[in-house]
């Protein structure tokens, strides 16, 4: 089972940024929706515990995070690439390095204050929503209150900041990088696209932004390449009957080796469960862990390396 499952639910941003990226690819996939918030049991026998959304399967190998989404998309499907048509076909990737450098910042600090605008502007919130979004990116001391008072100043940040692709876009080309979409526009185009449908002021903040707009509509007529529903029962049946198929490897300067025990937890203080398992693959830019589960037998689960805390058991 060589096919992508994507699990996500219809109103992630963060999932979208994947959807864009499949798009681009102009992949077919197979669509799981789980739900917005914990429990999501038929997720957690993947994932071991990992609760954020999108996840992606493909077969027995289950890969966490966008970051770590994207780059195996990248991998496995090359053209076209997302660091741009000149360096199909190349490992060098030319500006790849520099365009996760600047996803960082985008899926970090600007985020954040998206996220700030969102819950802290918001009238009403779907039952437990704020909660536990707001222990997930503000931490166990989250204050629904204090996140109010923030919403002026994240503002004033996100207008500065999205200056500057209002200057880029406004130089005459299709894209943020260039004539053609990739990695830059899916990210930008995901906080646009959030901030818009979630914020009521979303659609007067940014028709401040012509250029911006206008480059809005092209990435949306991308669409998200060919998508096909299955339900998660189905999904668990799939990984149930695959084997992984990562290949051992572990980089020369790590001080762990392959079957040893490690607990695996992004970054920051956010609630998240610890996903335990042994080492398979861990170099600079991927963790991957073998685990067991009774539903669905042996998974491999990767995880990006970096925003992410690994401990040997």
């Amino acid at each position: 089972m060589k096919q992508i499952l994507f699990h996500h639910y219809p109103q992630s941003p963060v999932a979208e940024k994947v959807r864009v990226v499949l798009g681009i690819k102009s992949l077919d996939w197979y669509s799981v929706e789980i739900p917005r918030l914990p429990p999501k049991p038929d997720l957690m026998p993947l994932t071991g515990g990992y609760r954020r959304t999108p996840v992606m399967q493909i077969g027995a190998d289950i890969y966490c995070d966008s970051q770590c989404i994207i780059q195996e998309l990248e991998n496995r499907f090359p053209v076209p690439s997302v660091h741009g048509r000149e360096y199909e076909g190349s490992q060098a990737g030319g500006q790849a390095g520099l365009e996760w450098g600047i996803s960082r910042w985008m899926a970090g600090p600007m985020f954040t204050h998206g996220i700030t605008v969102v819950l802290g502007a918001a009238e009403s919130l779907p039952a437990g929503f704020a909660e536990d979004r707001g222990r997930l990116y503000f931490g166990p001391s989250f204050d629904l209150t204090q996140v109010q008072t923030e919403v002026a100043h994240s503002v004033a940040q996100l207008n500065g900041q999205f200056a500057w692709f209002e200057e880029t876009l406004s130089r005459g080309q299709s894209f943020i990088m260039g004539n053609n979409p990739g990695l830059i526009d899916a990210l930008a185009y995901h906080l646009v696209w959030f901030l818009r449908g979630r914020w009521s002021d979303g659609p007067l903040f940014f028709a401040r932004f012509p250029a911006l707009c206008e480059w809005e509509k092209r990435v949306r007529e991308i669409g998200h390449g060919r998508s096909t529903e299955i339900d998660s029962a189905e999904a668990l049946t799939i990984a149930a009957n695959a084997v992984p198929q990562t290949q051992e490897g572990v980089g020369p300067t790590e001080s762990l080796s392959p079957a040893d025990l490690v607990d695996v937890q992004p970054e920051g203080d956010g609630g998240d469960p610890i996903v335990r398992g042994a080492v398979v693959v861990l170099n600079r830019s991927r963790i991957a862990i073998a685990r067991t589960d009774e539903r669905v037998g042996d998974v491999v689960v990767h995880f990006p390396r970096i925003g992410y805390r690994v401990t040997a058991v």
